[in-house]
């Protein structure tokens, strides 16, 4: 899933997810996750806060 999301959207996304987190459906993905066309996915970049 990862690799076909950069693929997808280039490498500057590919570089964001190399430091996020991701999600489908509410549960952690990995780069095995398959994603259907009614799911959510949501990419979670590190944030820092004080």
């Amino acid at each position: 899933m990862l690799r076909a999301a950069t693929a997808r959207f280039g490498t500057g996304f590919g570089d964001v997810l190399a430091t996020s987190r991701v999600w489908v459906n509410g549960e952690p993905a990995v780069d095995a996750t398959l994603v259907a066309e009614t799911d959510e996915v949501a990419v979670l970049p590190p944030v820092s806060g004080g």
